[in-house]
């Protein structure tokens, strides 16, 4: 946060920067507050683009097996540009490639889920995916496993179908 805070006061200074450009080109006779008004938009327009760019960026940076299973779109009133360009400040991995298979109860996973947020250090969740029954849990040691045909108890919380998670680690 420290290094995008002084790219962000780099920005400002660079134009304002060409804001005293243009009053020497044209021998002073541009308006003085045209260099604040460039300052503020230089920064804004970098702020702009760092958070257009960081989904990509951090979705770049993932390892191989990581896929992105779920990404939140945001919209907000102080920035009104995201009403016609909604923003992805929020996204939720899962790490396909560690996912450990249960001996006992085949088609059940046990994988780790990892949610980004802009401007947050990532978090890790371990998650249990029951392939059979279209579900997942938050893995504790009291976790009950239901046989196949079975009825879930209320630390299971049913996917859809067509959910990625389901797709990327049940239909391998």
């Amino acid at each position: 946060m420290l290094w995008e805070f002084i790219a962000t006061i780099t920005a400002g200074v660079g134009a304002a920067g060409i804001a005293l450009a243009l009053r020497w080109l044209s021998h002073n006779k541009a308006p003085k507050w045209l260099i604040p008004v460039f300052a503020g938009v230089g920064m804004l327009a970098f702020q702009v683009q760092a958070e257009y760019s960081w989904y990509s960026h951090q979705r770049s940076l993932l390892p191989e097996g990581v896929k992105v299973v779920r990404e939140i779109k945001e919209q907000n009133w102080y920035r009104p540009w995201s009403y016609v360009w909604p923003q992805t400040l929020r996204f939720m991995a899962v790490d396909t490639k560690n996912a450990a298979d249960n001996q006992d109860y085949p088609g059940v996973k046990l994988v780790d889920l990892y949610f980004f947020q802009r401007r947050a250090t990532a978090r890790r969740v371990p998650q249990v995916i029951d392939c059979r029954h279209a579900a997942r849990a938050d893995f504790h040691p009291d976790l009950k496993i239901v046989a196949a045909g079975q009825a879930l108890d209320a630390d299971w919380v049913p996917l859809d179908e067509e959910a990625p998670l389901l797709i990327y680690l049940c239909n391998q």
